[in-house]
């Protein structure tokens, strides 16, 4: 094929997955199910005008090792360590059980042993982008069934990996072969996993600490150790892919892995949309895809309510609230995306047929267009659900306190305004936490010891959901760029007290009509003391001399870190300057 028709190949996947893609947006649909969708319209099944070689080959390869490495990214262990022994025990049990229910399925359906495994093993894993997604932009990520759910897609992901390097191995045709090259495999995965977490701890920090105000670099430093895992994976004979995944694991440990996250989505995403299209292209014809059509509607319904009634039996057996475990079961119900990538390597393993491809998509496809709307209505449908599910509930179960923040306050950039407001927010707020991208700086917080800090751009919206902004009591904003202070305005609960800054007034005027309590210009206070010192200088040199004494001080306090007294006038809550009274600017 002629690097021509290869790049409109290319080009044409690009146009059909972005124009199925908005329809999907526009109806709440996750984009994966366009992509795949593309593949179909593409593909044998429809139009038969783009094939799965070449350059779509390499970079749904590339696709697939993009994923993994996000996925890795997103799985910091200190997000469950309240709740691991649970998750463990819920997590363990549902790939059991759902495994058995899954190979229950296949049986009953007749397919052959071989197909039955495959099938079992694929659909027992949940959506991990489309749940971590959807559940973020509900800010129900960090909740406890969030958490919930979150780790048992951990424990999934990891056993996903094990499955995948399984499959990519060039010979399984009898029980000691697999169980020999399963042996491998998790040796070598704990090898490499070691020394995974060690260089999160012992060499990474220093390195990105090095390069993280650097913001190509810090990408570029990223993908570089990533590709140096893939590499490690292939020279021990494991599957690259696996490589991949275990460096973002060894990344998500970092105070550096929202912001990277955030940079490196964009680049995964395109990605994604070439494999999963690719996916589509390897079912052979409409009759592959709607071989066993029924079947597959039959087993999504079983499967979406067996897995919700394992998940809530788990959930429940952990001693979890009701509303805790439905929420945390009715977020897991779909079958996912993984599947397919699980049924494509079986495909060119020869262990199943094109036919088997297409059962398991359209078992993905309809389960993740359903668990879409479920997830996003999951607290209705518990209010509809709940007299009935009241019956499960005692005095005895009571959900973890998983800390977090219960009221708290929130300082976008460090400087000299928020290192003086810092010792007087944390007086009033259980925690203080500050958003800021420049190493030193989280250096200096890091030393202080007193708050909690995340290292990232405030315009990603990962790290202003790792600071809770939309549940901060206070916020102030030591920036005075519009986009961050619209954004800030336009994120935060209505109650919430809103400090910030502004350099005109224009600016100012709108800042106050969306919604801030006060905004700070610097002008405007700077005219308010050169005029102060001139009235004392002319009319009182006494009033003049204690002034300027007294403003020194302040000074020295806030250079040494000392809290500043009350008389100072930047006491929160008791200045006017500082509670947005009547001398609005």
């Amino acid at each position: 094929m002629s690097e021509i028709a290869l790049a409109a190949d290319f080009a044409l996947i690009v146009v059909v997955a972005t124009a199925i893609g908005l329809v999907a947006r526009q109806t709440g649909q996750p984009t994966i199910i366009a992509y795949i969708l593309t593949g179909i319209l593409l593909g044998p099944v429809v139009f038969d005008v783009v094939t799965d070689e070449g350059l779509v080959d390499l970079l749904s390869e590339l696709g697939f090792a993009f994923l993994l490495f996000l996925l890795g990214l997103k799985m910091r262990f200190e997000d469950i360590r309240e709740i691991l022994p649970a998750v463990t025990n819920v997590a363990f049990g549902q790939t059991v059980l759902q495994t058995a229910l899954a190979f229950l399925v296949a049986w009953a359906f007749g397919f052959q042993t071989t197909e039955i495994l495959v099938i079992a093993l694929a659909t027992v894993f949940g959506a991990t982008p489309i749940i971590v997604k959807i559940l973020t932009d509900k800010d129900e990520i960090t909740n406890l069934p969030g958490k919930i759910d979150v780790g048992v897609l951990i424990v999934q992901d990891i056993y996903l990996v094990v499955v995948l390097a399984l499959f990519a191995a060039d010979d399984l045709s009898g029980g000691a072969e697999i169980a020999s090259t399963l042996a491998v495999i998790v040796v070598m995965m704990s090898f490499i996993g070691i020394f995974s977490l060690l260089s999160s701890r012992y060499v990474l920090p220093e390195l990105f600490r090095r390069v993280a105000d650097n913001k190509d670099v810090f990408l570029i430093v990223a993908i570089g150790w990533a590709f140096l895992f893939i590499a490690i994976a292939e020279g021990t004979d494991l599957d690259p892919k696996v490589g991949a995944f275990l460096a973002g694991i060894s990344l998500a440990q970092l105070p550096y892995s929202k912001e990277l996250e955030d940079r490196i989505t964009p680049i995964t995403d395109f990605f994604i949309l070439i494999f999963f299209a690719s996916i589509g292209l390897q079912i052979e014809g409409l009759s592959s895809l709607l071989a066993y059509w029924w079947q597959a509607i039959v087993a999504s319904i079983v499967l979406m309510i067996g897995n919700f009634w394992i998940m809530f039996y788990l959930i429940d057996r952990e001693g979890f609230a009701v509303e805790t475990s439905f929420l945390g079961s009715i977020n897991m119900i779909q079958v996912s995306e993984f599947s397919l990538i699980v049924g494509a390597l079986a495909i060119d393993q020869g262990y199943i047929g094109s036919d088997i491809l297409g059962y398991l998509s359209l078992m993905a496809l309809f389960t993740m267009s359903i668990s879409t709307y479920v997830i996003t209505y999951n607290h209705w449908l518990y209010a509809q659900a709940e007299p009935w599910f009241e019956r499960f509930d005692s005095r005895e179960k009571q959900d973890a306190d998983l800390g977090g923040y219960e009221r708290h306050a929130v300082a976008i950039g460090y400087d000299e305004i928020t290192e003086r407001a810092l010792p007087l927010l944390a007086e009033r707020y259980d925690d203080v936490v500050v958003i800021d991208r420049r190493t030193d700086h989280l250096e200096a917080l890091e030393a202080a010891g007193d708050y909690e800090y995340v290292f990232g751009d405030f315009r990603h919206e990962e790290v202003r959901k790792e600071a809770a902004l939309g549940d901060a009591a206070f916020v102030l904003s030591s920036t005075v760029e519009r986009e961050v202070n619209d954004a800030l305005l336009a994120e935060v609960d209505d109650d919430a007290t809103v400090f910030v800054e502004a350099e005109r007034i224009d600016h100012a005027r709108a800042l106050y009509d969306a919604g801030a309590t006060y905004v700070i210009m610097s002008t405007h206070l700077a005219a308010e003391k050169m005029s102060e010192y001139v009235d004392l200088y002319v009319t009182d040199p006494d009033a003049f001399e204690t002034a300027i004494e007294r403003d020194a001080a302040s000074l020295e306090s806030a250079r040494t870190g000392r809290s500043l007294p009350t008389e100072s006038g930047v006491d929160v809550g008791t200045d006017d300057r500082w509670t947005g009274g009547d001398d609005r600017a």
